[in-house]
């Protein structure tokens, strides 16, 4: 049978077309083909973390820090969490709506349902992926605990020092604090494995998301601590929220 050859070639640009719409949607769907599509790749590079929320509701938060210049952010999450976690050909894309946290300072992904699964934040910077390590969802299993015990130290005039205990659940290996003013913009963003921090020591700070140099002492007015205790799997068993007063 002869084809004409005009109608040859738009049958073989339609085809091609099909196969990249296809090849485009499963890299769009799921996280280990999205990542083989990319020029780059950076496992890690993404900080997250994910808690339950704090009322009695089934919700989950999944917190990012997002650097400027950080485009196309996308959650993906496993269909059960009984996966190999580094088994990327397990995450498939989920829409979810997203939230400022600190004004924009940092953001939060908003899970409605409460199923155990494993999850992985990833956005681009000029073309390179990033992905977050991968984050263990315990709304079923562990809720997080949200509390206000904090000891907060005032006593050296602008330099508060604030000291916590882990909650019911010690499985803990790094904190993450935040010094933020009374209009929620955040002033300092911190990591320590103690259990204190100390304004604006960063002594014992083994990384630090402050973008600008802080004031040297804060001023007077109203602030708030926010802490979260962090297992190893990225989950958050605690959260501490308490606010103070700088005279």
């Amino acid at each position: 049978m002869h084809i004409n050859s005009k109608i040859l070639g738009l049958l073989l640009v339609s085809i091609g077309f099909l196969m990249s719409c296809s090849k485009n949607d499963i890299a769009t769907d799921n996280l280990k083909n999205y990542i083989s599509t990319a020029p780059s790749h950076q496992k890690g590079g993404v900080i997250a973390c994910a808690a339950s929320k704090p009322t009695a509701s089934e919700g989950t938060f999944i917190f990012f820090y997002p650097p400027p210049g950080a485009s196309n952010i996308q959650y993906f999450e496993s269909s059960t969490a009984q996966i190999s976690k580094d088994d990327f050909g397990q995450y498939q894309k989920v829409a979810l709506p997203q939230e400022p946290v600190f004004n924009g300072y940092l953001k939060r992904f908003v899970k409605g349902s409460a199923e155990d699964a494993w999850c992985v934040v990833t956005f681009e910077v000029l073309g390179v992926v990033y992905s977050s390590n991968p984050i263990r969802l315990k709304r079923q299993t562990k809720p997080t605990e949200w509390t206000t015990s904090a000891v907060i130290d005032t006593s050296i005039q602008g330099k508060p020092k604030f000291v916590w205990n882990d909650g019911s659940i010690k499985e803990n290996t790094i904190y993450f604090q935040v010094v933020s003013s009374a209009q929620n913009d955040l002033i300092t963003g911190t990591y320590t494995k103690d259990k204190w921090f100390q304004y604006y020591d960063t002594s014992n700070v083994v990384l630090n998301v402050t973008r600008t140099a802080p004031p040297v002492a804060l001023g007077s007015g109203n602030y708030q601590f926010t802490l979260m205790g962090v297992s190893e799997d990225n989950w958050v068993n605690l959260v501490i929220q308490k606010s103070f007063v700088i005279n």
